[in-house]
């Protein structure tokens, strides 16, 4: 077994540090497409903003006898997704991009859909659907980050771990719920 270090010696670190200090967080070692890790962060932010808006008129719009705790459970949830967006907006900052916070497109970008429901029922089931969907995709997002950008996959598991909680939330909540 050698007996070298495994770390760079930290003269090399250091100078190295010290080149294209305008890039940020993004150093030479990063291996991935920053442009592309900004396009599928932007994707993720739409998801959870096009979320954001589903639950608060959730929220808004929960009537009938049942409706107080579904409605409470929406507007925490919404305040979860928007807390998601603000993660994902200052990672893609760090790596250099813009967060695209532009209404125009929100959908065409999003990987979930914005379907408001009829009633209490469909709004959960509608909420069901979009976590499944974002627990899907993050979990692919994940993935494609692996191999070259630590930080962001574990940005994206921590938010899909949320998500799975949100899809059990609305499970129990719909098994709750007279059909």
């Amino acid at each position: 077994m050698k007996d070298t270090p495994f770390l760079t010696d930290v003269q090399t670190l250091r100078k190295r540090a010290r080149q294209h200090i305008e890039d940020g967080a993004v150093t030479a070692a990063y291996g991935g497409n920053t442009e592309t890790a900004i396009k599928v962060l932007n994707e993720a932010l739409a998801t959870e903003i096009v979320c954001v808006l589903r639950y608060k008129r959730h929220y808004f719009m929960a009537k009938g006898i049942h409706s107080g705790p579904v409605a409470e459970e929406f507007l925490e949830h919404a305040g979860e997704e928007q807390q998601h967006a603000d993660l994902i907006s200052e990672r893609i900052v760090q790596l250099g991009g813009a967060p695209n916070l532009s209404p125009d497109g929100l959908l065409s970008r999003s990987h979930s859909e914005y379907v408001e429901g009829s009633d209490l029922v469909d709004m959960i089931k509608e909420d069901l659907v979009a976590e499944r969907i974002a627990i899907d995709s993050y979990r692919e997002i994940a993935a494609f980050f692996a191999p070259f950008d630590a930080t962001t996959r574990r940005m994206i598991e921590e938010i899909q771990a949320k998500e799975e909680e949100h899809a059990e939330d609305l499970a129990d909540l719909l098994m709750g719920l007279p059909r």
